[in-house]
């Protein structure tokens, strides 16, 4: 995963600036602060809100609604656990459970060392393999205990 750049307001004044009389500019805009800065942060929230004439509130609403935004940067790696209806019925929640549990997180954590940030996903399209996750990007599919300890042994590289 590259690296977040430091919060710089110039910077996200910047990023905001480009979208400037887009139809629709928020869930642009919010997409690209976090590309750039690996999160949403509460200073970006104002400067998205006084730039599309919108409360700061309506601004967190959508950073909080959406599962893909996030106010923190995450880990060096995400692990995105499936939790639709498939992977559940194939004890992804059981898995899923366990890693949580063995790594001392809750659903969106990241790891005391910033290695790893564990996430819910609803559906990543991979019912027939489940229980599915995504790490960084890549799909992973017809998920073990085994494989998944696998997967968290990996990200502490």
């Amino acid at each position: 995963m590259p690296k977040a750049a430091a919060w710089d307001e110039a910077e996200a004044r910047e990023i905001i600036r480009r979208h400037d009389g887009r139809e629709g500019a928020m869930l642009p805009i919010l997409h690209d602060l976090q590309a750039v800065f690996g999160c949403v942060p509460p200073a970006a929230v104002r400067l998205v809100a006084d730039a599309l004439n919108l409360t700061r509130a309506e601004v967190h609403g959508v950073v909080s609604f959406y599962h893909d935004f996030r106010e923190q940067p995450a880990g060096r790696h995400v692990l995105k656990l499936c939790r639709a209806e498939a992977c559940q019925s194939m004890d992804g929640e059981r898995l899923a459970r366990e890693v949580l549990d063995r790594l001392g997180l809750e659903w969106g954590d990241t790891t005391p060392d910033g290695r790893l940030t564990v996430e819910a996903t609803y559906c990543l399209g991979l019912c027939a393999c489940a229980p599915s996750a995504m790490l960084d990007g890549e799909p992973v599919a017809r998920l073990t205990p085994a494989s998944l300890q696998d997967i968290v042994r990996e990200t502490g590289r």
